[in-house]
């Protein structure tokens, strides 16, 4: 268990499809703790492995919100459905943020850390945060999909 350094924009680590995780096996479940350590000494709702460096398709969310903490492993958007827009900002890409176009709702499948396949069905901010997330780990990062970009200056 540690926190890991958060890569950013550039390092092409970020730009490369995450490998499946085959098995949840002690090396995992240190990982998904690694995710979970960092996130929670950072100001930001979600990280995927990629942004630790880590080629595996893993994500852990928490909005600290009424949805709670979410592992996400092997995550597949299965549905989604309207458009809206909003800003988003990254941890591997500070001080910028971006008017992007995502789903209103989606429906998402994955495996949670304990190997058991869950369904979530998503709307808003969490909706967004499994779209923002699961692009990482297809090595897409938001600036690629943003509509307007706009560095942030401290008042």
């Amino acid at each position: 268990m540690a926190v890991r350094k958060i890569i950013q924009l550039g390092d092409e680590r970020l730009r490369k499809v995450c490998e499946p995780v085959e098995q949840i096996d002690e090396e995992i479940k240190s990982l998904i703790q690694d995710l979970k350590d960092t996130l929670y000494t950072v100001d930001g709702v979600g990280l995927a492995s990629p942004q630790i460096g880590i080629n595996k398709r893993i994500v852990f969310i928490d909005l600290r919100d009424e949805s709670g903490p979410i592992v996400l492993i092997n995550p597949v958007i299965t549905k989604a459905q309207g458009k809206e827009q909003d800003y988003e900002g990254c941890l591997s890409y500070v001080n910028y943020e971006g008017l992007v176009e995502r789903p209103k709702k989606v429906v998402v499948e994955a495996l949670d850390e304990n190997g058991v396949l869950k369904t979530y069905k998503a709307e808003g901010m969490l909706a967004r945060c499994f779209c923002h997330e699961i692009d990482h780990l297809e090595g897409i990062m938001y600036v690629d999909r943003a509509i307007e970009m706009y560095e942030l200056v401290e008042e």
